[in-house]
């Protein structure tokens, strides 16, 4: 699997109207993929599902998109590797020309090199994602199961940023890898990303073969790299771990900032920002689900609009009320910054609305004064 990207590039600041559009669509164009990975979510095979959506079945998603408005949500086109769609070109110029913006989260194949990446960029794809899960070529290609995958995502970081094309770097994080992720950031550090994301695994699809931090595990190593990210020579984000906000917010409290600064700060980007609000998900037969990793089918684009399942699907209403989580995702004053992963959740409890179990903090009212004005 190409790997759930995180939200590629510029995010807007919390006051984004959810309850309107998403900020950011994810795109499953085919499970077909060269990859074999022990944590993919679309548990990926070699060859295209029956019933993909064709051509021009995607043309009238993105027709339909084109009705959410302005600002018009951004996707990023997934799999399994998108790559293996032979219409992916079309599929790109369409977005574009609809005035969509459009990344791409490929697999690290033969089919990724050079000539397709100076592509993407001629095209205009704002960004790609790539995944590195390990510093060295025997833990990585292990996980991806394909030898000489860890040499050729690095050729693949290096020719993108020669071409002038954005990269993101997507990297688990397990039980099995989390004292690996300094050697990782050293190992990345000479190379020019947009970003690095660190993808908290969530026990989904083939995910389930591999071992979640437990919630002290996950409190201390998001602490940790919030503190690194001070010095970073590029954006740390998190995926699957929103707490990593409410640590990010309670740091700038206690340096004095109040709620008004800590919004229209780079560091809030991505706030508010979870499964479903915010994001939606398209599977490659066109069933809609809140995120990639709350496979909770919400609708189908064959039958109903993307527009419609969006704004009133009631899950996907629920899911933009962090006010009625349950238990303590429902009573943290951070939680419409946070609101905990629904997908975490959801594959804990079998409800996407309980408390996100990976996260130890115990909602005390210190900072409801400070955060009495978060309405946005």
């Amino acid at each position: 699997m190409a790997g759930h990207p995180g939200a590629i590039g510029s995010v807007k600041p919390v006051n984004w109207a959810y309850d309107r559009a998403p900020m950011i669509i994810y795109w499953e164009l085919t499970q077909a993929c060269g990859l074999a990975c022990k944590h993919c979510r679309a548990t990926a095979l070699p060859e295209p599902a029956t019933g993909e959506l064709s051509t021009e079945e995607c043309l009238q998603v993105l027709d339909t998109i084109v009705d959410f408005g302005t600002p018009l949500p951004h996707i990023v086109m997934t799999g399994g590797d998108p790559l293996r769609r032979a219409d992916l070109p079309v599929l790109v110029k369409a977005a574009i020309d609809r005035g969509i913006g459009v990344s791409l989260a490929p697999a690290v194949t033969p089919l990724l090199n050079r000539a397709c990446l100076q592509w993407m960029k001629d095209a205009g794809v704002g960004a790609i994602s790539l995944s590195l899960d390990a510093a060295t070529a025997v833990a990585h290609d292990g996980l991806r199961q394909v030898e000489g995958t860890f040499a050729d995502t690095l050729r693949a970081i290096k020719d993108a940023a020669e071409v002038g094309l954005g990269v993101q770097v997507n990297t688990l994080v397990s039980g099995n890898n989390a004292e690996d992720l300094e050697e990782i950031y050293e190992l990345l550090t000479p190379y020019p990303l947009m970003q690095w994301s660190l993808f908290f695994l969530i026990s989904v699809g083939r995910g389930t073969q591999l071992t979640e931090l437990d919630p002290g595990q996950a409190e201390r190593l998001l602490r940790y790299w919030g503190t690194r990210a001070h010095t970073a020579p590029w954006r740390i984000k998190t995926t699957e771990a929103m707490q990593y906000r409410r640590i990010i917010a309670q740091r700038l409290f206690a340096q004095g900032r109040t709620k008004q600064e800590i919004i229209e700060s780079p560091a809030s980007r991505g706030f508010g920002i979870r499964d479903g609000n915010g994001i939606v998900f398209i599977d490659k037969l066109g069933n809609v689900n809140p995120s990639g990793f709350l496979p909770i089918q919400v609708g189908n684009v064959r039958q109903i609009s993307l527009v419609d399942i969006y704004r009133d699907n009631e899950l996907m209403v629920a899911l933009r009320r962090p006010e009625q989580f349950k238990g303590r995702c429902g009573r943290c004053e951070f939680n419409r910054w946070c609101g905990g992963s629904r997908a975490r959740a959801w594959a804990r409890t079998g409800d996407p609305l309980e408390t996100d179990p990976m996260c130890p903090y115990q909602p005390s009212g210190h900072y409801v004064r400070a955060m009495e004005l978060a309405t946005a």
